[in-house]
């Protein structure tokens, strides 16, 4: 292949590397603590490129494709954190793990982050160049990185959001407890169980003003049909049909019976609406997939004698295929040492490559159509989960329900855990880094010098995953709350696995609730199609919505009214209805500070563990009961962060010119 890089300004400097392994450490870490914590994480690219410029501006100035580098590197402490939290956890809550293994996240994480990387390359063309997606957020990436004369605005934003929520963070439960983590009110009406609540969270607000008001409704919606409809009905109808737990609930409170309801079955609503997701996620875009792949993999063929300018230079066919044996022969050690037959091991192998392959174009085809933050990985880990079950049951018959480990997980579910683990971070990962080949696209940078920062990044943020993973699991706990952990950080999506993986090899699932939520799911996947078809603006993502039922209302809450937040700037500033481009402008100051908040808040409550697991002891930071202040101090503080959000993003200066901010 011949090439040309005539012309082409520095990328892949020697700063540019650094800064950016920096920044996805970091954003990884933050993101890890925020999907334990609230089963979410958030597209770091733009807080990124806006640190990058500032940075590199006092370091003597950076070219815009050298600070495109760091935001794509940087940018892989979102999907690394993702890819590792929505899975590896499930090891530990399984009893598999009594703490995370440094080597073998390391391997899950690093290989499969890589993995992710080659198999995005061949689907460039096609989803970028041929027949372009949105991709939101690289849109967004390339307009910050195109406006970058000046950002100290940005970063002024930035550092002050970040240490509003870090500062929320410390006077929380886990810190000082100046204030609660939730504001929740319960009771009963005759058999009618009541309840209602929010979490205080400002991450949790700068989460929703991100993902929109649409997003916000439909996990609300789903949380309402679990805590408002379908806990009441069976507290009320369904209860003495289970005598122990009717025995168990006589005396409960009503936040304590509702919790328990929810946990034992409620939440499998959100388990059954996740998989008749997942199948008709694959299914609706089988033929969008098949056609991006083979134009992608032709065009790679077809590069051979063409002279090729730098802006249209992938990482070589040959490359890929030479990486792809080096990355997969040690997962395939890896799974040797887990079920030590090689008779099963080179299956697990070769399921997690055609796997890995397909999930990353579902995942690049998603995130280019609604952005990395909404992108469902979490359905596409299950499928994974659920096929590699499927086959392991047939060639571990009943050995793959032999207890492995010191809890006793059942072989079976061990390997299907790690085969969707290294699938998830390949698929997160990929969809990310179409999202910043997306950015490097619109601003004229070299593709293979993007998909050699991003594997640097990935690996960079795979080193670090194990120790912040032990750090939040000695501190908090991570699974369902008890007395040693009261504060433990629910981990939904590993949780989720879990149940899967184990009911699929043994284990109790209430199967009627999930072919329930089955039903739910097709019913919500019929009134999206039906909204599609009258060409509506509001869409009913189902994987949202069973995210939301599968979730505590109280994280919901927050998520909302930060959406709300951004419909109300949206309608102040007059782009309702607007591109897509005109309104990532105005919300570029609110986008910041509810980056910010979250970024904060997350380092916060890592910072945070770290006294707890020295002193081994949860309320090291807490002062005396006599500063501990009521729900309704926590909602004013949660009141005052919105309106700081809200004044933020409808600040004259930055509305003036928004580019800058």
């Amino acid at each position: 292949m011949n090439t040309t890089d005539a012309g082409s300004p520095r990328q892949l400097t020697f700063r540019a590397v650094i800064l950016s392994i920096v920044l996805a450490v970091i954003l990884s870490a933050a993101n890890a603590y925020l999907g334990l914590f609230a089963g979410l994480t958030i597209a770091t690219a733009i807080p990124a490129a806006v640190v990058s410029m500032g940075v590199l501006r006092l370091l003597g100035g950076g070219s815009i494709l050298e600070n495109n580098i760091v935001q794509t590197g940087a940018s892989a402490g979102s999907s690394i954190a993702a890819g590792v939290i929505f899975t590896i956890p499930a090891l530990i809550i399984m009893g598999y793990w009594q703490d995370f293994r440094y080597s073998w996240v390391l391997a899950i994480a690093g290989l499969g982050g890589l993995l992710g990387v080659l198999f995005s390359v061949p689907l460039r063309r096609s989803m970028i160049v041929e027949e372009p997606l949105p991709f939101p957020e690289g849109k967004a990436a390339a307009e910050v990185l195109k406006a970058g004369e000046n950002p100290g605005p940005g970063l002024k934003i930035l550092g002050i959001s970040g240490a509003l929520g870090a500062i929320v963070k410390l006077a929380a439960e886990s810190g000082m407890k100046l204030i609660p983590d939730n504001a929740v009110g319960s009771g009963f009406i005759g058999k009618y169980l009541g309840y209602m609540g929010t979490n205080l969270s400002p991450a949790l607000l700068g989460v929703g003003y991100i993902v929109g008001l649409n997003i916000g409704i439909v996990v609300l919606s789903g949380s309402i049909l679990s805590w408002n409809i379908a806990i009441p009905m069976y507290h009320a109808m369904f209860l003495h049909t289970d005598p122990a737990m009717a025995q168990e609930l006589a005396n409960a409170s009503a936040a304590d019976a509702a919790g328990a309801i929810w946990s034992a079955k409620i939440r499998y609503l959100g388990v059954g609406a996740m998989l008749i997701g997942g199948v008709w996620t694959l299914f609706s875009l089988r033929k969008s997939l098949l056609s991006g792949i083979k134009s992608g993999i032709a065009a790679a063929r077809a590069e051979g004698g063409a002279i090729v300018h730098h802006t249209e230079r992938d990482l070589p066919m040959k490359w890929m295929l030479i990486g792809l044996v080096l990355f997969v022969l040690p997962l395939l050690l890896l799974y040797q040492a887990i079920v030590g037959n090689w008779a099963v091991s080179v299956p697990m192998a070769i399921i997690m490559i055609v796997a890995g392959f397909l999930f990353v174009s579902v995942s690049g085809y998603l995130a280019g159509l609604v952005g990395s933050s909404n992108n469902p990985v979490s359905g596409i880990t299950i499928a994974t989960i659920l096929f590699a079950s499927a086959v392991l049951l047939l060639l571990l018959g009943a050995s793959g329900k032999a207890p492995v480990g010191g809890g006793g997980a059942p072989l079976g579910a061990v390997a299907a855990i790690m085969i969707g683990a290294v699938v998830c971070c390949a698929a997160a990962v990929g969809g990310d880094n179409l999202q910043d080949l997306k950015a490097g696209y619109i601003v004229g940078a070299t593709p293979w010098k993007q998909q050699v920062m991003l594997m640097i990044g990935a690996f960079s943020c795979a080193l670090i995953m194990a120790p912040v993973l032990n750090l939040l699991a000695q501190a908090y706990g991570i699974g369902a709350r008890d007395a040693a952990h009261p504060n433990a950080l629910a981990a939904p999506q590993a949780t989720l696995m879990a149940s899967v993986a184990k009911g699929l090899f043994g284990g109790k699932l209430p199967w009627d609730m999930i072919g329930i939520g089955a039903v739910i799911g097709a019913a919500i996947i019929a009134f999206d199609e039906w909204l599609k078809a009258r060409k509506s603006t509001f869409r009913v993502p189902v994987l949202a919505a069973a995210i939301g039922i599968y979730l505590p209302l109280e994280l919901m809450v927050p998520i909302f009214l930060g959406g709300l937040l951004a419909y109300i700037v949206e309608r102040r500033q007059g782009v309702l209805g607007a591109s897509d481009e005109a309104r990532d402008r105005v919300h570029r100051p609110g986008t910041l500070f509810a980056a910010g908040l979250i970024t904060g808040e997350a380092l916060m409550g890592i910072a945070i563990a770290i006294p707890i697991v020295i002193s081994k002891r949860a309320d090291v930071l807490a002062l005396p009961e006599a500063y501990h202040f009521s729900k309704y101090v926590g909602l004013a503080v949660l009141a005052l962060v919105a309106w700081l959000l809200y004044r933020t993003a409808t600040k004259e200066k930055y509305v003036a010119d928004p580019a800058h901010a």
